[in-house]
């Protein structure tokens, strides 16, 4: 039997007749200009040549910076995976959203949480991060710096351990995201999905970066000594209060109040709205231990500060509901749980641990009885966003003012009203809830009113969302094989 040369060996003709050694050399024939072998030869330098050239700028880079140490190596490492965790808390959002709403809008809800952590994440690349951590423009109140961000690693930033730009910028922007996708909850089944991710971008870029900057930029309420440590006000209030504004301006959804009763509308998916909670509390590991902004002996701190606010949250908001409705509302367990995150966010570095676990279950009854509040002013927040992050973010920041400490090392002196602090830090607090509280429903109200005028009001038509926005906005439906449960 003769064997057959390589050369005599008939070609495949298609990708179906290829073998994977074959199919790569295949593909790249189809494109027109590279049939001959000499155009293969060079295109296959391509790759080379770049990593040759990434080898000569790295080696570059290596000749003038300093050796890696491990400080710098760890806080940046530590960042980074920080980064990811509240990045992921995207997903719980959506989740907790998605399943505590109706069915005919998850799609809506979905593509809102999605899309708006990409428009944050650009908007605050653009200007944000400059405006939140620039140069003073007006000393304590604005800052500015051009616009993006220079990613150069100095070789003083080595020697200190400190943070790389582009990770400190990657933190941020997702900080930047929590506060926008809080606001996807209160406007949730009825606003129009073009009109809110432009209220997202003007948030982001420019609403929250000037707010923030009054504390995490050494602005005027830094300088008087308002402690927000990860952000119940900066983060989660602004977030509350802009969708809040959003909220009153677009009225409440079709069927939510008869004759001034609140009705319950309720959520089409219980299993991934339990599953979100859950991400979220993962993710506040990285929402709070990572505001350190090092890895050092107080990560470890913070993380169990954040667990026990969690779960003081949790079992109060089961006691009560248990109490006023006769039975534990999975409703409330979820909501008390991010109750008591929000309530030791702000003073996750400023509490010991049994006041971390008082702080969460205050929240977790607070919770309970504002999301009542809320619907008996006729306001409509479908999945208790104000009161989780609201309401419980002025809560968070309040209690250091009541029991706080100055630090986490052990026998911390307090400096609250109730463990020998004075009066002091209790009043600047209430301070800074007040200043972020005024800011943003001013700012947001203007930013609502603008786009609504622009673009002929922010609400869906009337028949759009008895239909459900899944298919007025998007054209389509998350469960096609099931039947409509409108």
């Amino acid at each position: 039997m003769t064997v057959a040369s390589p050369s005599s060996r008939r070609r495949p003709r298609s990708l179906q007749e290829a073998s994977l050694l074959e199919a790569p050399e295949l593909l790249l024939r189809k494109v027109r200009g590279l049939s001959s072998n000499r155009t293969l030869t060079w295109l296959a330098c391509v790759p080379i040549a770049l990593m040759g050239l990434g080898l000569f700028n790295l080696s570059a880079h290596a000749a003038e910076l300093p050796e890696l140490n491990a400080a710098f190596l760890a806080n940046n490492l530590w960042l980074l995976v920080a980064t990811i965790l509240v990045i992921f808390m995207n997903a719980g959002f959506a989740m907790v959203e998605a399943g505590m709403c109706r069915q005919k809008n998850a799609v809506n809800i979905l593509a809102k949480n999605l899309f708006v952590f990409a428009l944050a994440v650009t908007a605050y690349w653009f200007v944000g991060y400059s405006l939140m951590y620039g140069d003073p423009v007006a000393a304590g109140v604005l800052y500015f710096n051009g616009l993006f961000f220079d990613p150069t690693v100095t070789p003083e930033l080595i020697a200190e351990g400190g943070l790389v730009p582009s990770v400190d910028f990657l933190f941020q922007a997702a900080f930047a995201g929590t506060a926008a996708t809080i606001v996807s909850g209160l406007v949730a089944e009825r606003v129009k999905f073009g009109e809110f991710v432009i209220f997202a971008l003007v948030l982001t870029a420019v609403i929250y970066p000037i707010s923030g900057s009054w504390q995490w930029n050494g602005g005027w309420l830094s300088e008087l000594g308002f402690i927000d440590f990860a952000g119940s006000s900066i983060v989660h209030s602004v977030g509350a209060w802009a969708g809040l504004v959003g909220a009153m301006l677009l009225g409440p959804r079709i069927g939510k109040f008869v004759n001034g009763k609140a009705q319950a509308i309720p959520g089409h998916n219980m299993s991934i709205a339990t599953l979100g909670a859950l991400i979220l509390w993962i993710g506040w590991y990285g929402f709070n231990p990572g505001s350190e902004l090092a890895m050092d002996q107080y990560v470890p701190f913070l993380a169990v500060t954040t667990t026990l606010g969690a779960a003081g949250g949790a079992i109060a908001a089961t006691i009560v509901s248990t109490t006023t409705s006769g039975k534990p509302d999975l409703t409330m367990i979820i909501n008390g749980t991010l109750a008591g995150l929000v309530s030791v966010t702000a003073g996750c570095g400023n509490l010991t641990l049994v006041g971390s676990w008082v702080a969460g279950a205050v929240g977790g009854i607070i919770v309970v009885f504002a999301v009542s509040a809320l619907d008996a002013s006729g306001i409509d927040d479908p999945v208790g966003a104000f009161s989780v992050h609201g309401v419980c973010g002025v809560w968070g920041t309040l209690v250091i003012g009541l029991w706080g400490v100055d630090g986490m090392d052990p026998g911390a002196a307090g400096i609250g009203l109730l463990n020998g602090g004075g009066i002091s830090q209790l009043g600047t607090q209430a301070l800074g809830c007040g200043a972020y509280a005024i800011w943003t429903l001013v700012t947001c109200w203007i930013a609502w009113s603008v786009i609504g005028a622009i673009f002929g009001g922010i609400r869906v038509t009337e028949s759009e969302e008895v239909e459900g926005l899944d298919i007025g906005e998007h054209g389509m439906e998350a469960y096609p094989d099931f039947a409509s449960a409108k």
